[in-house]
Protein backbone atom coordinates (compact mmCIF):
# COMPACT_ATOMS: atom_id res chain seq x y z
CA UNK A 1 0.00 0.00 0.00
CA UNK A 2 2.72 2.52 0.85
CA UNK A 3 4.31 2.06 -2.27
CA UNK A 4 1.04 2.61 -4.28
CA UNK A 5 0.55 5.43 -2.41
CA UNK A 6 3.50 6.60 -3.26
CA UNK A 7 3.32 6.17 -6.88
CA UNK A 8 -0.37 8.05 -6.41
CA UNK A 9 1.87 11.20 -4.94
CA UNK A 10 3.95 10.91 -8.35
CA UNK A 11 0.74 11.55 -10.16
CA UNK A 12 -1.56 13.73 -7.88
CA UNK A 13 0.90 15.45 -5.06
CA UNK A 14 -0.73 15.90 -1.82
CA UNK A 15 -0.47 19.77 -1.00
CA UNK A 16 -0.64 22.07 1.61
CA UNK A 17 -4.17 23.71 2.79
CA UNK A 18 -2.61 26.52 3.40
CA UNK A 19 0.54 27.35 1.01
CA UNK A 20 0.22 24.66 -2.00
CA UNK A 21 3.66 23.41 -1.49
CA UNK A 22 3.64 19.41 -1.93
CA UNK A 23 3.48 17.83 1.53
CA UNK A 24 6.14 15.60 2.71
CA UNK A 25 5.49 11.87 3.06
CA UNK A 26 5.18 12.51 6.59
CA UNK A 27 3.38 15.15 6.45
CA UNK A 28 -1.06 15.53 6.82
CA UNK A 29 -2.36 18.11 5.00
CA UNK A 30 -1.02 21.15 6.58
CA UNK A 31 3.37 21.38 5.89
CA UNK A 32 5.33 22.34 8.55
CA UNK A 33 6.30 25.28 8.07
CA UNK A 34 2.76 26.65 8.01
CA UNK A 35 1.73 24.64 10.73
CA UNK A 36 4.70 26.23 12.90
CA UNK A 37 3.49 29.80 12.05
CA UNK A 38 -0.05 29.34 12.38
CA UNK A 39 -1.79 31.57 15.42
CA UNK A 40 -2.38 28.61 17.82
CA UNK A 41 -4.19 29.31 20.88
CA UNK A 42 -1.93 26.65 23.53
CA UNK A 43 1.05 28.45 22.30
CA UNK A 44 -0.12 31.51 24.26
CA UNK A 45 -1.90 32.02 27.59
CA UNK A 46 -2.56 35.33 26.58
CA UNK A 47 -4.65 33.82 23.49
CA UNK A 48 -5.59 30.96 25.55
CA UNK A 49 -7.98 33.34 27.85
CA UNK A 50 -9.37 35.32 25.34
CA UNK A 51 -12.61 32.96 24.61
CA UNK A 52 -12.81 32.51 28.57
CA UNK A 53 -13.18 36.28 28.88
CA UNK A 54 -15.61 36.73 25.97
CA UNK A 55 -17.96 33.60 27.76
CA UNK A 56 -17.27 34.84 31.35
CA UNK A 57 -20.40 35.51 33.12
CA UNK A 58 -22.73 34.34 30.48
CA UNK A 59 -22.00 30.65 29.87
CA UNK A 60 -21.30 28.40 33.39
CA UNK A 61 -18.66 26.41 32.11
CA UNK A 62 -15.39 24.44 33.39
CA UNK A 63 -12.96 25.34 30.79
CA UNK A 64 -13.12 27.09 27.19
CA UNK A 65 -10.50 26.71 24.61
CA UNK A 66 -9.56 26.78 20.74
CA UNK A 67 -6.96 25.45 18.31
CA UNK A 68 -6.22 28.22 16.49
CA UNK A 69 -6.77 32.45 16.58
CA UNK A 70 -8.92 33.41 13.25
CA UNK A 71 -7.51 36.34 11.20
CA UNK A 72 -9.64 37.35 8.30
CA UNK A 73 -8.43 36.36 5.14
CA UNK A 74 -5.01 34.42 6.55
CA UNK A 75 -4.44 30.78 6.68
CA UNK A 76 -7.06 29.74 9.27
CA UNK A 77 -10.15 31.18 7.12
CA UNK A 78 -8.53 28.95 4.47
CA UNK A 79 -8.65 26.16 6.04
CA UNK A 80 -12.06 26.67 7.38
CA UNK A 81 -13.51 27.29 4.22
CA UNK A 82 -11.75 24.37 2.80
CA UNK A 83 -13.81 22.08 5.52
CA UNK A 84 -16.81 24.08 5.25
CA UNK A 85 -17.05 24.43 0.88
CA UNK A 86 -14.73 22.06 -0.05
CA UNK A 87 -16.10 18.68 1.58
CA UNK A 88 -12.65 18.56 3.29
CA UNK A 89 -13.79 16.14 5.94
CA UNK A 90 -10.75 14.59 7.07
CA UNK A 91 -9.43 18.00 7.48
CA UNK A 92 -11.50 18.98 10.35
CA UNK A 93 -10.69 15.49 11.76
CA UNK A 94 -7.00 16.16 11.80
CA UNK A 95 -7.91 19.52 13.23
CA UNK A 96 -9.65 17.46 16.01
CA UNK A 97 -6.92 15.40 16.36
CA UNK A 98 -4.25 17.97 16.59
CA UNK A 99 -6.28 19.85 19.06
CA UNK A 100 -7.18 16.81 21.43
CA UNK A 101 -2.94 15.93 21.20
CA UNK A 102 -2.31 19.27 23.34
CA UNK A 103 -5.39 19.30 25.09
CA UNK A 104 -4.99 15.57 26.51
CA UNK A 105 -2.55 16.67 28.99
CA UNK A 106 -4.82 18.82 30.68
CA UNK A 107 -6.91 17.33 33.58
CA UNK A 108 -10.07 19.25 32.33
CA UNK A 109 -10.06 17.28 28.76
CA UNK A 110 -8.83 14.01 30.89
CA UNK A 111 -12.60 14.03 33.00
CA UNK A 112 -14.61 15.00 30.20
CA UNK A 113 -17.20 12.11 29.83
CA UNK A 114 -18.75 12.90 25.92
CA UNK A 115 -18.39 15.12 23.13
CA UNK A 116 -21.48 17.42 21.69
CA UNK A 117 -20.83 18.72 18.48
CA UNK A 118 -23.29 21.67 17.58
CA UNK A 119 -25.76 20.90 15.48
CA UNK A 120 -26.88 21.96 11.89
CA UNK A 121 -30.65 22.34 11.18
CA UNK A 122 -31.81 19.21 9.07
CA UNK A 123 -32.23 21.50 6.23
CA UNK A 124 -28.86 22.93 6.54
CA UNK A 125 -27.31 19.29 6.82
CA UNK A 126 -28.75 18.02 3.90
CA UNK A 127 -27.45 21.01 1.31
CA UNK A 128 -24.10 20.53 2.84
CA UNK A 129 -23.88 16.85 3.32
CA UNK A 130 -22.13 16.46 6.66
CA UNK A 131 -21.59 19.15 10.02
CA UNK A 132 -18.08 19.97 10.09
CA UNK A 133 -18.40 20.07 13.94
CA UNK A 134 -19.26 16.34 14.04
CA UNK A 135 -15.77 15.67 12.32
CA UNK A 136 -13.77 17.63 14.70
CA UNK A 137 -15.04 15.68 17.27
CA UNK A 138 -14.41 12.39 15.16
CA UNK A 139 -10.76 13.79 15.68
CA UNK A 140 -10.96 14.37 18.96
CA UNK A 141 -12.85 11.53 19.97
CA UNK A 142 -10.15 9.19 18.29
CA UNK A 143 -7.77 10.84 20.71
CA UNK A 144 -9.26 10.99 24.18
CA UNK A 145 -11.26 8.15 23.92
CA UNK A 146 -14.50 9.60 24.54
CA UNK A 147 -17.54 9.06 22.91
CA UNK A 148 -20.17 11.43 20.77
CA UNK A 149 -23.60 12.10 21.76
CA UNK A 150 -25.01 13.83 18.61
CA UNK A 151 -28.72 12.89 18.48
CA UNK A 152 -29.49 14.89 21.64
CA UNK A 153 -29.43 18.33 21.14
CA UNK A 154 -30.90 19.32 17.77
CA UNK A 155 -31.58 22.46 16.30
CA UNK A 156 -34.84 23.72 16.36
CA UNK A 157 -34.55 26.44 13.77
CA UNK A 158 -33.15 26.94 10.48
CA UNK A 159 -31.15 30.37 11.57
CA UNK A 160 -29.40 32.52 8.52
CA UNK A 161 -25.55 32.93 8.35
CA UNK A 162 -24.12 34.63 11.22
CA UNK A 163 -20.94 36.10 8.79
CA UNK A 164 -22.56 39.25 8.23
CA UNK A 165 -24.88 40.44 11.07
CA UNK A 166 -23.82 42.50 13.56
CA UNK A 167 -23.24 41.46 17.30
CA UNK A 168 -27.05 41.99 18.25
CA UNK A 169 -28.15 40.50 15.40
CA UNK A 170 -26.49 37.68 16.05
CA UNK A 171 -28.13 36.65 19.54
CA UNK A 172 -31.10 37.54 17.82
CA UNK A 173 -30.33 34.83 15.28
CA UNK A 174 -30.29 32.18 18.26
CA UNK A 175 -31.89 32.83 20.10
CA UNK A 176 -34.57 29.35 21.05
CA UNK A 177 -32.70 27.59 18.48
CA UNK A 178 -32.14 24.56 20.24
CA UNK A 179 -33.95 21.75 22.10
CA UNK A 180 -32.64 18.36 23.96
CA UNK A 181 -34.17 14.85 23.04
CA UNK A 182 -33.16 13.12 26.71
CA UNK A 183 -32.17 15.32 29.75
CA UNK A 184 -31.33 12.13 31.49
CA UNK A 185 -28.74 10.88 29.28
CA UNK A 186 -26.35 13.40 30.25
CA UNK A 187 -26.97 14.04 33.80
CA UNK A 188 -23.92 14.65 35.64
CA UNK A 189 -21.68 14.34 33.10
CA UNK A 190 -18.97 16.38 31.80
CA UNK A 191 -19.84 17.39 28.14
CA UNK A 192 -17.55 19.01 25.64
CA UNK A 193 -19.41 21.27 23.37
CA UNK A 194 -17.44 21.85 20.13
CA UNK A 195 -18.10 24.40 17.46
CA UNK A 196 -15.94 24.82 14.34
CA UNK A 197 -15.61 28.91 14.93
CA UNK A 198 -16.32 31.00 17.74
CA UNK A 199 -17.16 35.14 17.30
CA UNK A 200 -19.83 36.47 19.00
CA UNK A 201 -20.23 33.61 21.60
CA UNK A 202 -23.90 33.45 20.50
CA UNK A 203 -24.54 30.30 19.22
CA UNK A 204 -22.66 28.18 22.07
CA UNK A 205 -24.21 30.26 24.72
CA UNK A 206 -27.64 29.61 23.35
CA UNK A 207 -26.75 25.50 23.49
CA UNK A 208 -25.60 26.34 26.47
CA UNK A 209 -28.85 27.60 28.11
CA UNK A 210 -30.32 24.36 27.37
CA UNK A 211 -27.71 22.00 27.98
CA UNK A 212 -27.34 24.36 31.60
CA UNK A 213 -30.96 23.10 32.49
CA UNK A 214 -29.37 19.52 33.16
CA UNK A 215 -29.28 18.19 36.59
CA UNK A 216 -25.25 18.29 37.81
CA UNK A 217 -24.00 19.03 34.18
CA UNK A 218 -20.57 19.94 33.63
CA UNK A 219 -19.92 22.11 30.33
CA UNK A 220 -16.64 22.70 28.55
CA UNK A 221 -16.36 24.26 25.08
CA UNK A 222 -13.83 23.90 22.14
CA UNK A 223 -13.42 25.03 18.83
CA UNK A 224 -11.30 25.24 15.58
CA UNK A 225 -10.49 28.87 15.10
CA UNK A 226 -12.07 31.60 17.41
CA UNK A 227 -12.70 35.18 15.81
CA UNK A 228 -13.39 37.87 18.16
CA UNK A 229 -12.23 40.42 15.49
CA UNK A 230 -14.97 39.79 13.03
Amino acid sequence: MTLFNDFMSLIYPRRCETCQEVLLTHEKYICSNCLIGLPRAFNSLKKGEEIKILLSGRVPFERADFLFLFEKSGKIQQLIHAIKYENQRALAVYLGELFASEASILETYQNIDVLIPIPLHPAKLKKRGFNQSEYFAKGISQVLKKPIIENNLYRIKNTSTQTKKHKYERWENVEGIFGLSHHTELEGKHVLLLDDVITTGATIEAACEVLSAIKNIKISVACIAFANKI
